[in-house]
């Protein structure tokens, strides 16, 4: 097999798995709630550790891929993260809050390196290729989502614990590891350039562009990151559906997510980036307000799918974006995700409380706010001369 398919498949591999730990776990949220006694507001509160360590993750990321390379990080990196929330698993069967917490703080902060490093990866691989397909790693973190919810609504329908269930994913999630440490290069940045300074890397937070692109992934992350929080109690407390119900329609939000994504890589090279995100967060906002307002079943579906086609392409641009230029390409990616991921730190707690005070569907109309906000900041993304000369 050629290096640069290799290549192509591990990162692949590595967002696959990524996105199938997460979302086998998080289908399973209406059943943490409950074993655990707690609210949702609770709950939240209790997914606040995720984010605490994926911001820390982030912040750091550049450093660490600096010190180690990006093919430790992300393949080590995955492995280590299925181990926290296995962790976290455990934990919730045995009624220890405090103790799913740290596990949601080991791989949350392990996350946000490991994402860093994949990005990183595939952005090089993407301009090696010469062709925009950022958004189909990103899309194969989709189907690992769409995987995981599966697993988890079927986990749930035989009664599997959630602890055996992270535990057989942690397996699953070293095997494939151990792929991705085979087929990755060494550091994805190109040789024949000059190493970054720790002066240069803290730079990046004064410049404008990467702050704008910041914003722009902070409301699609939260887009995003709102359904996989809690589009299966949104479905549950305020539409009625069981809790298999709503751990399936978590799998179709995914599956139209995964969808607009491999679309996404015909519409991004016919018509370039700014028009397709201004595109996708108008589909976001009308699914949004379907899932809010609506009460008939197959308009709340309606609904759902068009939110996860609009959610689609916001932070795999944002990433190509960010990592426009190949040599300071992991300070601005770690950059912009830290920014973005503020969406995940402040998204779950605040939901969770506004929710506890006007339900979850009142509370979705926060999430619309930040579509807006993506809309309005997505001409900071259009391509540099380089990814110009690409597309002509």
């Amino acid at each position: 097999m050629p290096p640069l398919i290799a290549w192509r498949n591990a990162v692949f591999a590595a967002f696959f798995t990524m996105g199938f730990g997460f979302a086998s776990w998080m289908a399973r949220i209406p059943h943490v709630r409950d074993v655990l006694g707690v609210s949702t507001g609770e709950m939240g509160l209790l997914l606040l550790g995720i984010s605490i360590g994926s911001i820390t993750g982030l912040l750091v990321a550049s450093h660490v891929i600096h010190a180690i390379g990006t093919r430790i990080v992300a393949s080590f990196g995955m492995i280590a993260v299925s181990g926290g929330l296995a962790i976290a698993g455990w934990a919730a069967e045995a009624s220890l809050p405090w103790l799913v917490v740290a596990g949601f703080i080991v791989g949350g902060s392990l996350t946000g390196i490991t994402d860093v490093a994949m990005n990183i990866s595939g952005a090089a691989n993407e301009r090696a290729a010469g062709k925009p397909i950022m958004p189909i790693f990103h899309a194969f973190f989709s189907i690992g989502t769409v995987a995981g919810a599966g697993l988890g609504g079927l986990c749930e329908l035989l009664g599997v614990t959630l602890g055996w269930q992270a535990t057989l994913v942690a397996a699953l999630t070293v095997a494939l590891g151990v792929v991705v440490y085979r087929h990755l290069p060494e550091d994805a940045v190109e040789e024949h350039e000059e190493p970054v300074t720790l002066r240069e890397r803290l730079a990046v937070w004064k410049d404008p562009r990467t702050l704008l692109l910041g914003l722009l992934v902070l409301g699609m992350a939260l887009t995003e990151g709102s359904a996989n929080d809690w589009l299966a109690l949104v479905m549950v407390d305020g539409h009625g559906f069981t809790f298999e119900g709503g751990a399936f329609t978590l799998a179709l939000f995914l599956t139209a997510m995964t969808a607009g994504r491999l679309l996404g890589v015909w519409l991004l090279a016919r018509f370039g980036r700014v028009p397709v995100l201004r595109g996708t967060a108008a589909l976001a906002a009308i699914g949004l307000l379907l899932v809010i307002f609506a009460d008939h079943p197959a308009l709340v579906i309606t609904g759902v799918v068009l939110w996860g086609l609009g959610a689609s392409l916001g932070f795999p641009v944002g990433m190509s974006a960010a990592a426009d230029e190949p040599r300071l390409a992991a300070a601005r990616v770690g950059t912009v995700s830290a920014i973005g991921y503020i969406a995940f730190l402040a998204g779950p707690p605040l939901l969770g409380l506004l929710g506890d005070l006007v339900g979850l569907r009142t509370a979705m109309l926060a999430v619309l706010a930040f579509v807006l906000l993506s809309l309005l900041t997505s001409h900071v993304a259009r391509e540099r001369d380089r990814v110009q000369e690409v597309r002509s």
